[in-house]
């Protein structure tokens, strides 16, 4: 037996993987995605959907708000840019160059 109910994505008890992932969210951005599921599921969908979307399609959960996760630290940034680890990792990389080039000269 399936049983709907009416509830806010910020009150729900996410488990496994998508407990990690909701809790990357802020209030405001779960309001989002709330607002996106109506829309996509006007006659809802089951908890266990609702968790394997977070837990096994998280990329697309994040596209409808126009974020993305970092593959290296797991952080939520803005699509398009870059997250703080990898602007470290790349500051790194160019002064690793200029110090090569350095070297060569």
């Amino acid at each position: 037996m399936k049983l709907y109910k009416e509830e806010s994505l910020s009150n729900f008890e996410f488990w496994s993987g998508a407990e990690d992932r909701a809790e990357k969210l802020t209030s405001a951005e779960l309001d989002q995605i709330e607002a996106t599921l109506e829309d996509l599921y006007p006659n809802g969908m089951s908890e266990t959907e609702l968790n394997d979307l977070f837990w096994f399609d998280f990329e697309t959960v994040l596209e409808w708000i126009g974020k993305e996760e970092c593959p290296d630290c797991g952080e939520i940034f803005e699509s398009g840019e870059m997250c703080e680890c990898q602007e470290e990792t790349k500051e790194e990389e160019e002064e690793d160059e200029d110090d090569y080039e350095d070297e060569e000269e």
